[in-house]
């Protein structure tokens, strides 16, 4: 059986090669078109509109498993989006970078989490974050309890109508799923004593250990001014 030859598979096989690889070809010929487009005007454009470009550009790459070749598009578009206080599009470029799978990623997240969950950003880029950093956490490390019940705290404060509903949900299901692999928790009175043991109904306790999980990630790899930029909300 050759698995590249979808005739040849199983019919849900079959069904699953054939929905990919018609997913890479669209992929392929949208990134195609965004590269004629920027090979035309992209260098000319404003450096908003460029950046945005970019990282359009870097997120069909790395959808495409080009994780290497993603990282230089979306990374500029990044200090671009920083330099101009565009805090939502450099959290996205983040999410993006984050994906790529090369020596900065796990930083890259964490400068995505820190700036989704500093600014006002869009609940459900946010959520997408926090669901990164426990897909890349160790089972037993109470950084993905901390990072799942972020989710289910930033859906509370955010969202409004069917996305905060939505949003809930996911963020629910995210801090079950942790709680069963964190603890082997499998009730809702387990469930309960696990929560108020790792301090999961606190905010302000699990927010301080969300930003110790962030330094650990960025590490000294820091590309923004944190100080300069805290200094600067409203709250300040």
């Amino acid at each position: 059986m050759k698995f590249h030859d979808p005739d040849a598979l199983p019919d849900t096989a079959a069904d699953s090669l054939r929905k990919d690889l018609g997913e890479k070809a669209s992929v392929e010929a949208h990134l195609g078109a965004l590269m004629e487009a920027w090979n035309e005007t992209g260098s000319n454009d404003p450096p908003l509109e460029r950046a945005k470009k970019q990282l359009e550009i870097g997120r069909s790459l790395k959808t495409i498993d080009r994780g290497r070749e993603a990282w230089p598009w979306a990374r500029d578009a990044f200090d671009t989006f920083a330099q101009n206080d565009e805090w939502e599009w450099a959290a996205d470029a983040c999410d993006v970078l984050s994906q790529c799978d090369q020596d900065g990623s796990l930083a890259a997240l964490g400068h995505g989490i820190w700036l989704a969950v500093t600014f006002p950003t869009d609940p459900d880029l946010t959520l997408a974050l926090l669901q990164h950093l426990v897909d890349e956490t160790p089972d037993d490390s109470d950084g993905a309890a901390v990072a799942a019940a972020t989710a289910m705290f930033i859906a509370d404060i955010r969202a409004e109508g069917q996305q905060r509903k939505d949003l809930r949900f996911f963020a629910s299901q995210l801090l079950g799923q942790v709680a069963r692999r964190h603890s082997h928790v499998e009730n809702q009175v387990q469930f309960q004593a696990w929560v108020e043991r790792l301090e999961l109904d606190q905010p302000d306790k699990f927010l301080v250990r969300l930003r110790n999980v962030v330094d650990v990630l960025v590490q000294e790899d820091w590309w923004i001014d944190r100080d300069a930029i805290h200094a600067s909300l409203p709250d300040n």
